[in-house]
């Protein structure tokens, strides 16, 4: 079941892509609005990666960053990751991981015709751009990521060390979610409910979570790290910003999921890309 989406702007069309392991993606395009991009700093659409367990109308237009871009004139592209909103959602965690999930950011990035892009990720999807950024750099022109911190570096992806990815698995696969004792881990099993998502797809990915070097040493766009002040997930983001070359750090308020919904959020973001 696609969950309802929250306050904000409503998609002006979505697009349904194949990957090159044959599932089916649902991408969000706000693009009525746009303006002739020229060859500015506006010249590229934006697409937006949303984090774990959330969906691209779950996380986006709340922050109150589609509304800024749009006011600005780009084309706004989000995604619903495998396993998340309206795309398909296996439950076999080989169809899974976040190296698998940059190659659906490509395989989208081909099927739309868009050749280089802003990449925009939060939590999750930080990982999955930061992948994509590393893999594929002349195709991303800037990139935006948050809610991740030193466990980039010292871990390979997001910080299981706060958020332990076999007790994340096994909460979401339990049947007494009473029994979930962790404040955080119970914290995502009861926001995956709420959104309606598939316990059963997220507990795989949850099984596959990326943990290996990641080669931001490869990384040349320019990049923006965001994190909360009170971010289990964003510790010490410094070790972030500084391992990805030119990488600038901005603090907002809140912890993982209050981050987003910080004003300064939605506002250093387009600030950052409109450069």
């Amino acid at each position: 079941m696609e969950p309802e989406p929250l306050p904000g702007p409503a998609p002006d069309r979505t697009h349904r892509v194949g990957t090159s392991d044959g599932l089916t993606l649902v991408v969000h395009a706000w693009d009525a609005r746009a303006t002739d991009p020229g060859t500015g700093p506006g010249a590229h659409p934006v697409l937006l990666h949303h984090g774990f367990s959330a969906s691209a109308l779950v996380e986006w237009p709340r922050t109150g960053l589609v509304h800024a871009l749009l006011t600005a004139g780009r084309r706004v592209l989000a995604l619903d990751a495998r396993g998340h909103g309206g795309s398909d959602k296996p439950h076999d965690p080989a169809r899974y991981g976040e190296a698998r999930m940059a190659a659906d950011v490509v395989d989208v990035l081909d099927a739309l015709d868009v050749p280089v892009v802003d990449l925009v990720g939060y939590s999750m999807g930080s990982v999955v751009s930061l992948l994509v950024a590393s893999a594929h750099p002349g195709r991303v022109h800037r990139l935006a990521v948050g809610g991740v911190g030193a466990g980039i570096v010292e871990v390979g992806g997001v910080d299981t060390r706060a958020l332990p990815a076999t007790r994340l698995a096994e909460a979401l696969r339990s049947p007494d979610p009473e029994a979930i004792t962790d404040p955080l881990v119970r914290g995502f099993r009861e926001f995956a409910e709420q959104t309606g998502n598939d316990l059963l797809a997220l507990a795989a990915q949850a099984d596959a979570v990326h943990a290996a070097p990641l080669a931001l040493d490869r990384i040349t766009a320019p990049t923006l790290v965001l994190a909360g002040d009170a971010d289990p997930l964003a510790e010490r983001p410094e070790v972030l910003a500084g391992a990805v070359p030119g990488a600038r750090l901005q603090r907002v308020r809140g912890d993982h999921g209050q981050a987003l919904l910080d004003p300064g959020f939605a506002a250093s973001i387009t600030g950052f890309l409109d450069r």
